[in-house]
């Protein structure tokens, strides 16, 4: 379990880095978004203060000698035009000024100069001076621009810590999920490891009572009638064998499942030989595939698919009244396998968790084997991982039954 136990830390590092990269992502895209509601705030902000202040400038300007510290006063009137000294080339508007004296309205605007930025506002006072006002938007942007670049490397930082506590708390989160998913592969394996011997022995033992029958009956003795008993011991001890196999190799996570076309006409038949006994024992007869069905066939494992439809026999025998039908068809691109009985059907109430694991009905009053309720599950895990679906079918008549679908 050395190679598998280094997958699984090599998957777990993957988990918690996928889990980091989607936390920071998740802090960088709520950190833009606030960084962007405080810019907005903050232009927000010095417009709104560079506009009171340019409003009460010009409002309250009877002179152009003291302005307010980054701003700079023109007046035009009956008298001539003043303007504030030091004011930057290019100022004032006297555009603004000709529009203010024919309309009389106020004007406010911001225009460029050069590389730095003014922000104009033009109004009539009541004794019909113009009176312009002109700030330096420099210290403003310089404060934006201060703002953005720190939101920038904050952010930045935020990404890194998010990323890193991101993947450091997946870790820890996942550790458990994974001892727990070690356990179980470990569980599975071991028990596979420790029925492989006695069920290796009973193949053995069973082949050579059956070559010994054989060759009694090839000298004219021995009890004919065991032969098909034997040759049936041999066949599901065989079958056990790679069940075992399957169980192993789906304990490894690092194992390749072989995929091959599987006649799942022949699949059926073969599993419902096998069920015979049983159903007999309980006067229930078997249905096969019809004759002329012919070689339907899927791509998958044989032995999980005989596990699955094995599965779905035993269940319909347990429950059946009489008769159990299977039948096998290919329509639309799928291969189906419809397993009916003649019981009373499931239970509504558990019909919606019919293929959960420890899922199980009240046993009937033949069975005296507790039910664990893993069959159904595992049906549905051997089909889904087969790209395929395990579902209940709607039926008319009393009973229940279940398909299997799987990609052509």
């Amino acid at each position: 379990m050395t190679r598998a136990s280094g997958v699984e830390s090599a998957l777990l590092r993957r988990a918690a880095l996928r889990l980091g990269l989607q936390a920071a992502l998740l802090a960088s895209a709520i950190v833009v978004l606030l960084s962007a509601a405080a810019v907005a705030v903050v232009l927000s902000s010095q417009r709104h203060a560079a506009s009171t202040l340019l409003d009460a400038a010009v409002t309250r300007a009877d002179d152009v000698i003291d302005p307010p510290a980054g701003v700079w006063l023109a007046l035009q009137g009956r008298e001539g035009k003043a303007v504030t000294q030091g004011m930057p080339a290019g100022l004032p508007d006297t555009g603004a000024i000709a529009r203010a004296t024919t309309a009389g309205a106020r004007e406010s605007a911001e225009v460029r100069i050069g590389t730095v930025d003014y922000r104009i506002e033009t109004l009539r006072q009541p004794d019909g001076t113009i009176a312009q006002g002109v700030l330096d938007l420099t210290a403003n942007h310089t404060e934006r621009d201060r703002l953005i670049v720190t939101l920038l490397v904050c952010s930045g930082v935020g990404l890194l810590l998010a990323a890193a506590v991101g993947t450091w708390l997946g870790y820890r989160a996942l550790r458990p999920l994974s001892a727990a998913l070690t356990l179980q592969r470990r569980f599975v394996a071991d028990a596979g490891h420790e029925l492989r011997t006695p069920v290796t022995l009973l193949n053995t033992r069973a082949q050579l009572l059956r070559r010994r029958l054989r060759s009694d009956l090839e000298l004219g003795s021995g009890p004919a009638a065991l032969l098909p008993d034997v040759e049936g011991i041999v066949a599901d001890s065989t079958r056990l064998g790679e069940i075992l196999e399957d169980l192993l190799m789906a304990a490894d996570p690092v194992a390749s499942q072989s995929r091959q076309p599987v006649d799942l006409t022949e699949l059926a038949n073969g599993v419902l030989a096998a069920a015979a006994a049983q159903a007999a024992e309980r006067d229930v007869r078997l249905t096969g595939p019809k004759p002329d069905t012919g070689p339907v066939r899927a791509q998958g494992s044989p032995v999980a698919l005989r596990r699955a439809v094995t599965a779905l026999v035993d269940n319909a025998v347990r429950h059946a009244e009489h008769e159990v039908t299977v039948a096998v068809q290919a329509r639309n691109g799928h291969v189906l396998v419809d397993v009916s009985d003649d019981g009373p059907g499931i239970d509504p109430e558990l019909a919606p968790r019919l293929f959960e694991r420890f899922v199980s009905g009240r046993p009937g009053p033949s069975q005296s084997r507790r039910r664990y309720g893993l069959g159904l599950a595992l049906v549905s895990e051997i089909a889904a991982a087969h790209g395929g679906r395990v579902e209940l079918l709607e039926r008319s008549e009393p009973g229940a039954a279940l398909r299997i679908q799987l990609p052509g």
